[in-house]
């Protein structure tokens, strides 16, 4: 993996040191009722993007095998950077500065289009189950390499039920997010909590962690299942509302 990355980085810098000399390469034609005029002026001042997320996904199937036909059939339009089985073994399927299909029409802190910004990752998981312990244990080895690579913010390791909240429930309740927050993969806070301010909507608590609260029942069904681990959007006790403030407290810090 790590010799795929230098090869990148290879790839990438001998691409800055010829823009100098070759002319810019457009990727998005200018639409031909403007008539603009366009003087290219290349310059070596670029690099390629970085992802600065990671998501994480389980499959819903129930063999490594079935999910890599799905990620890689062109009729399906779907894909992720990597996918991890039950035994531990790490596929990659995307390279990590391309953009793979995973996220959707996702949210997240005023951020609409997560695919552009970062790493998908597949669990072989059919979301009713514990997640098998070698799985777990190549995730964390993967994410400490992502997180060093490309310095992610501990904040930015996200769930596919935090960015499409009603749509999307994965990874399920069973995901063990302390324990990756405990790697700095994730925020977390443990009780006791100091209270949420007073005069702050439970709304506005949500929505300034990085959830759409467009569907507001969703919302609070995936803050409990990420923070909580229950499948439940009941109204938000006192003791959540702190965990809330708790997290957006740790969020700003990080």
């Amino acid at each position: 993996m790590f010799l795929n990355y230098l090869l990148r980085l290879i790839v990438v810098g001998a691409g800055s040191l010829l823009a100098g000399c070759t002319t810019v390469t457009p990727r998005t034609a200018l639409p031909s009722y403007t008539h603009l005029p366009v003087i290219e002026r290349p310059s070596v001042n670029f690099g390629a993007r970085r992802p600065n997320y990671v998501i994480i996904h389980h499959t819903t199937d129930d063999t490594a095998e079935e999910s890599l036909r799905t990620l890689t059939n062109p009729a399906r339009e779907v894909s992720s950077h990597y996918l991890i089985g039950r035994d531990g073994k790490l596929y990659y399927l995307v390279d990590e500065l391309a953009r793979a299909w995973h996220a959707g029409e996702a949210y997240w802190g005023g951020l609409s289009d997560l695919n552009s910004a970062s790493i998908g990752i597949e669990l072989d998981n059919n979301g009713f189950e514990p997640f098998a312990e070698p799985m777990i244990e190549t995730l964390l080895q993967l994410l400490d390499d992502l997180k060093t690579r490309y310095k992610i913010p501990a904040a930015n390791f996200l769930g596919h039920g935090d960015i499409i909240p009603g749509r999307k429930v994965d990874p399920s309740r069973f995901f063990p997010w302390k324990r990756l927050a405990e790697r700095g993969f994730g925020l977390w806070c443990d009780a006791p909590y100091p209270p949420a301010p007073n005069g702050t909507s439970d709304a506005f608590l949500l929505a300034a962690f990085g959830y759409d609260v467009v569907n507001f029942n969703a919302a609070v069904a995936a803050f409990k299942r990420h923070f909580l681990g229950v499948d439940s959007d009941s109204a938000l006790t006192a003791s959540d509302r702190a965990l809330l403030a708790c997290l957006i407290q740790r969020k700003m810090e990080r």
